[in-house]
């Protein structure tokens, strides 16, 4: 399996962040308010996946004490990780391009300056949730043999 990295995740989260940009105008009349806690589901995802990554990297790396990892359960927190990623970058280009629209117009409209920080906890949730499953991917990698 190929790791995924900043070249997959930018692109995507710029089209998605120009997208969400360009339509919100249409359907931010349409949408209700945004409640303060709605990216917060993205921070427990990510708050997981660091667990678990730091529960997998001891393991990986053979510390003492630690039980080996089984391939499969690998491989199965690797395309966690990597599923995880393009759903953050995704919802972060939402998250961004929805506060784009937002932050012009906050004067404007007493409903999009209660939006705006919807959006902030969104988009900081999303971000950590890239972090989070980047890390994850990256303590599951094989260390590196003894084989000399």
């Amino acid at each position: 399996m190929k790791p995924i990295g900043a070249r997959e995740l930018l692109p995507l989260f710029g089209i998605i962040t120009v997208a969400a940009y360009a339509t919100m105008p249409s359907l931010y009349p349409a949408l209700p308010p945004l409640p303060l806690l709605a990216g917060v589901t993205l921070l427990v995802l990510a708050g997981a996946e660091v667990v678990l990554a730091q529960a997998l990297r001891a393991r990986i790396q053979r510390r003492p004490g630690a039980r080996p990892v089984q391939p499969l359960v690998a491989a199965r927190a690797v395309s966690l990780a990597q599923a995880s990623a393009l759903a953050g970058a995704v919802m972060a280009g939402i998250w961004l391009g929805t506060l784009g629209y937002l932050l012009p117009r906050r004067a404007e409209l007493a409903a999009v300056a209660q939006d705006t920080p919807a959006a902030v906890v969104g988009l900081i949730s999303a971000a950590a949730l890239v972090a989070a499953a980047l890390w994850l991917q990256h303590c599951c990698r094989a260390p590196p043999s003894d084989d000399a």
